[in-house]
């Protein structure tokens, strides 16, 4: 329990989220086939149509929608980019939604006070109201969805590199808000990043350490020309890395598969690697590789025997769920959950059965033989519960059927932006690396990489500098 209880902490989006509704299983076969550039167009699309029209921040989720998250914001920048690089829409079109975003950012009330304000020091609450984009509720000023935020913040500063009124003024404001952010206000006396901080109570006591979806927040704090944490601070960060072979594969283990992805939406740490990783003789997009193959294993094994599972239905990360309850199944007792953090490591199991799309999809890069058949493979076989106009929805669990109208199991009824994000920056990856290729280019991250002591590849490549 205290290993799963980590793994709902380090989520950091577990406290605002809800049960979904339910639906049944249809018989009726897809009607619009699968493709994977009809995936990318209705998942950019949870981006670009849902935005609110006035502070142009993104849903949590949706259809409902209570709040906005800053990192679906953040991944939404980075879905414009790809937009126009695709000819979702047009170059100009994305610029000045970005260039709107951007400056409601930058002109949104920064203070201590712990009302009508919407960030402190730079950094952003995790939530914003719908209306006013303003603190939602008591929630923390979050340093991992600030990281996620400036991440998209940079590759837009990247991206609109001509020399136009627009996109210089892209540049300037995301580069006025990475500046903005005082990353070492944050950094704790053991050396470690607080996840967070509420006006009402201080800095939360938990904090970034070992290895999970914050890598790239470490980089942007030590990358920073204005408020750096200390180079140091990434060899503290990987002092408590857990090692370990899981599934016949050795590795750095972290549980839910996103913790692999989101900082590799950005960086393309392919034939880069820092101290730790050239010890063991891997990067760590391979370690990413690994994980990825390690929980397709772990579901082909389904020792929980879940419905489904199978080498095209299969990926744990955190995601929606049907019910915080416990069900007899098959035998045994199974704790379903709402959202959670579920993942297969050799620190810990988290199954109930719910896959997500998600897992496969922001694991493309890794793995693609595995991870783009379960793209189509969910696609045609639950087109008309799981598929809608902006892609996948979120989850859904074939094993739970204890509910009205799920007795072939249950399928989410909401997407979620945190999820949505993965799936189109790492496809686009796959395809095209653009994500990648953009944030090399960034001189911030390439200062915080080198700083924390990555050498090799690319970081070397003087044609990129």
């Amino acid at each position: 329990m205290k290993g799963f209880a980590r793994v709902l902490i380090c989520t950091g989006f577990l406290f605002f989220s809800a049960c979904s509704q339910k639906t049944a299983v249809s018989d009726a076969p897809a009607s619009v086939p699968y493709s994977l550039e009809e995936l990318q167009k209705r998942t950019f699309h949870f981006f670009w149509d849902l935005a609110d029209k006035q502070n142009y921040q993104v849903p949590d989720r949706y259809p409902r929608n209570n709040f906005s998250s800053i990192a679906a914001t953040g991944f939404g920048l980075t879905a414009y980019c790809i937009g126009a690089e695709k000819g979702f829409i047009s170059r100009e079109e994305a610029a000045g939604r970005v260039l709107n975003t951007l400056k409601v950012l930058w002109n949104l009330p920064q203070g201590p006070e712990s009302a009508g304000i919407s960030g402190y020091k730079g950094l952003f609450y995790h939530f914003l109201n719908p209306g006013d984009a303003k603190r939602f509720k008591e929630v923390e000023l979050s340093t991992i969805d600030t990281g996620l935020l400036m991440a998209g913040v940079l590759s837009a500063q990247s991206y609109f590199d001509q020399d136009n009124e627009t996109e210089q003024e892209i540049r300037n404001v995301a580069d006025a808000l990475y500046r903005r952010v005082e990353w070492d206000w944050a950094l704790n006396d053991r050396g470690l990043l607080s996840m967070g901080w509420h006006p009402e109570k201080g800095y939360i006591k938990a904090e970034w350490s070992g290895y999970n979806e914050a890598m790239i927040l470490l980089v942007l704090a030590i990358g920073s020309p204005t408020h750096p944490i200390p180079a140091e601070s990434w060899a503290k960060w990987c002092e408590s890395y857990q090692w370990a072979a899981f599934q016949g594969e050795e590795h750095v283990n972290f549980s839910p598969l996103f913790g692999h992805q989101y900082s590799q939406m950005y960086i393309d740490f392919k034939g880069i690697a820092d101290p730790y990783m050239r010890e063991k003789g891997i990067d760590y997009f391979e370690n990413s590789r690994r994980a990825t193959i390690a929980n397709r294993a772990y579901c082909l094994e389904n020792p929980g025997n879940f419905e489904g599972y199978g080498p095209d239905e299969w990926g744990l990360t955190a995601c929606d769920g049907p019910k915080w309850e416990a069900r007899e199944w098959k035998g045994d007792t199974i704790r379903f959950m709402e959202y959670s953090a579920r993942g297969a490591s050799s620190l810990h199991i988290v199954d109930d059965g719910t896959i997500a799309p998600t897992a496969a999809g922001g694991s493309a890069p890794f793995a693609p033989e595995i991870c783009l058949p379960v793209l189509e493979h969910l696609w045609n076989a639950y087109y008309n519960d799981l598929v809608g106009e902006y892609g996948f929805k979120d989850a859904f669990n074939r094993s739970y059927t204890f509910c009205e109208g799920c007795g072939n199991g249950w399928f989410d009824d909401d997407y979620l932006g945190i999820d949505q994000g993965p799936i189109l920056i790492q496809t686009e990856n796959y395809l095209s690396g653009l994500v990648w290729e953009t944030m090399k280019k960034n001189p911030y991250i390439r200062n915080g990489l080198k700083s924390a002591g990555f050498t090799g590849g690319w970081l070397e490549d003087n044609e990129t500098k």
